[in-house]
């Protein structure tokens, strides 16, 4: 059992000893070791910048990769960092307090974004992507500051699902958050461990821990979000047909380029049959001509 070790990290000690609570560990660690070993993103000796919100994702990212290190499986540096943005009643002392008491190496930053976001954005208008572009930059410069070759994000299944639909229905293409990708400046890595992690899993966890999950009051209060309006439709859909999240996601990882109507990742120009064998030169159709 894991309290049995006398070394156990302090942010694992507590666990409820339930076989229940057993299993749901032992999946995020599977999960989130799979995406790991899978995208190819422990480069050993490397630093990882550990963003943490407070909120139940950061905190099952953070011990998920505490435990993997404390089992010699993460062979890479942790840094947590939390960016206090300056919202209005934000506890700012309870990451600073939790992290020191767990005896984790962190940085707190304090930038007031939030008042940038608020002079910027429109009344009635969402917050969402002013406040993400802002975030991401401070989080890039600490990452340089400090030495990391990567940030580490929280997000989980259910936030690659959602803004595949997002990006379906509001900005026509298909796209998501990759587990792995590289910033526009080509010098930092962006990972996101919890890529196969159920947003339930991460809640069940955090909770069960007795983390001190911290809301965001920011986003969340704004109603006709996009964003939860397709959270909506995912639940109502996850009701009725149980299951269902994890099929789409799966289908997220079995694309067939030539199955779908996009030149640009299938070369349907070369298509030939045995007896046709398909033109020498490709020439585009001269329609004025017909």
């Amino acid at each position: 059992m894991l309290d049995e070790t006398s070394d156990i990290p302090l942010i694992l000690q507590g666990a409820p000893d339930t076989t229940e609570f057993r299993k749901l560990r032992k999946r995020i660690i599977r999960e989130a070791r799979t995406v790991i070993d899978q995208y190819g993103m422990v480069e050993p000796g490397a630093r990882w910048l550990v963003c943490l919100s407070g909120g139940k994702d950061s905190y099952t990212l953070l011990a998920a990769l505490i435990e993997l290190k404390w089992r010699g499986l993460l062979p890479v540096e942790l840094l947590a960092c939390n960016l206090d943005q300056g919202q209005p009643g934000f506890p700012a002392t309870v990451l600073p307090e939790f992290l020191t008491r767990m005896q984790i190496p962190h940085r707190i930053e304090y930038r007031d974004t939030y008042s940038i976001v608020m002079d910027k954005v429109p009344a009635g208008r969402t917050y969402c992507a002013l406040c993400s572009r802002l975030r991401r930059g401070n989080l890039y410069r600490i990452a340089r500051e400090e030495g990391c070759s990567a940030v580490v994000l929280g997000h989980h299944r259910d936030d690659l699902l959602e803004t595949f639909f997002m990006n379906l229905f509001h900005g026509g293409r298909l796209a998501t958050m990759p587990p792995k990708l590289v910033n526009e400046d080509g010098d930092l890595f962006v990972y996101r461990p919890l890529a196969f992690v159920s947003e339930e899993d991460c809640d069940r966890f955090a909770r069960a821990m007795a983390y001190p999950i911290i809301p965001c009051d920011l986003c969340g209060s704004q109603d006709g979000l996009q964003r939860m309006q397709v959270k909506a439709l995912l639940n109502d859909w996850e009701k009725r047909m149980p299951g269902r999240r994890n099929i789409m996601f799966r289908a997220l990882m079995n694309i067939r380029p030539s199955h779908m109507p996009d030149p640009e990742l299938f070369d349907f120009l070369s298509l030939a049959t045995a007896s046709n064998p398909g033109p020498d030169q490709k020439t585009p159709l001269d329609l004025d001509a017909m």
